[in-house]
């Protein structure tokens, strides 16, 4: 079995000031990308949904990107 998870292979966790790491997991309209797309683990998921809630609190990220 081969893991796929960037975290894993970097034996690291999501970090909410870590913002631009976290773009990487949002959709161009700002939402959370499911795991099918992002790449990650479950637990990783899970960790990731809550810090990029974490960073859309703090204003690190935006809650909904508007198109111009």
């Amino acid at each position: 079995m081969t893991n796929k998870c960037t975290f894993c292979l970097k034996n690291t966790n999501p970090d909410f000031k870590e913002a631009e790491v976290l773009r990487k997991y949002l959709s161009q309209r700002g939402r959370i990308l499911p795991r099918e797309r992002s790449g990650v683990c479950a637990a990783h998921q899970r960790k990731l949904a809550s810090e990029i809630k974490r960073a859309r609190i703090l204003g690190l990220l935006p809650f909904v990107v508007y198109e111009t």
